[in-house]
């Protein structure tokens, strides 16, 4: 048998295009957006570096306890001393606390605000000259339970049922200065009120014969 034999194909003289390669060119290197990087990396280690820190920065703060009307002077009994984080705002230090008690809150102050210097003002419009502090024997009935000091209520004269004058208000807003404890259950008690000087008569004589109630007035705080 004869077997076929294919010739050989000679494909060292191939010039086509598909033997030939593009040149590849060299990879442009960018120092400097490379060193941007690095400034980044390390900048941004820094910061978290620096606020790591500051969170472990710690103050002695002032924190109000019981609720401090307007116009009220700050006691001993309604402050207290936290530390808290040094978050740059203006809280007062608790070695300032004597100049706290001798100042007055600007604002009702409520249970667990940390104080800071707007809040406070050295003379009290509550205290000053045209009031009167006045104390009111209640019966139950004649005021809210849960009164407490700082609040504002209105002081009323409720005429004995036999007599035909008819209710009125006699201090539209009085600041509450003390709350006997019965008085905070509801029941009957002492509480001190301030009211303008020019009214405090008829409410002491009111008071004496039992026909003065008290009505809280939440949003007037």
């Amino acid at each position: 048998m004869r077997t076929s034999e294919k010739p050989a194909v000679d494909t060292a003289g191939l010039s086509g295009p598909a033997s030939r390669k593009l040149p590849v060119p060299p990879r442009e290197r960018k120092p400097a957006l490379a060193a941007l990087a690095v400034l980044l990396i390390l900048g941004g280690a820094l910061a978290t570096t620096l606020l790591v820190m500051r969170s472990g920065d710690r103050i002695s703060a002032i924190r109000v306890t019981q609720q401090i009307g307007a116009g009220q002077q700050f006691t001993e009994q309604a402050i207290e001393e936290v530390q808290i984080a040094d978050t740059g705002i203006d809280y007062v230090d608790w070695s300032q606390r004597q100049q706290v008690l001798k100042s007055f809150a600007a604002v009702t102050i409520l249970p667990g605000t940390l104080l800071t210097n707007n809040m406070g003002v050295r003379a009290s419009a509550e205290l000053g000259p045209g009031k009167a502090k006045v104390g009111l024997a209640l019966k139950p009935g004649q005021a809210p339970a849960g009164l407490q000091k700082g609040d504002r209520v209105q002081v009323v004269h409720v005429p004995a049922r036999t007599s035909q004058a008819e209710s009125r208000v006699l201090a539209q807003s009085a600041l509450v200065f003390s709350v006997g404890e019965s008085s905070r259950a509801g029941g009957s008690g002492l509480i001190t009120v301030i009211v303008d000087s020019s009214v405090s008569p008829e409410v002491l004589r009111y008071a004496s014969s039992g026909e003065i109630a008290v009505a809280e007035l939440p949003g007037a705080r």
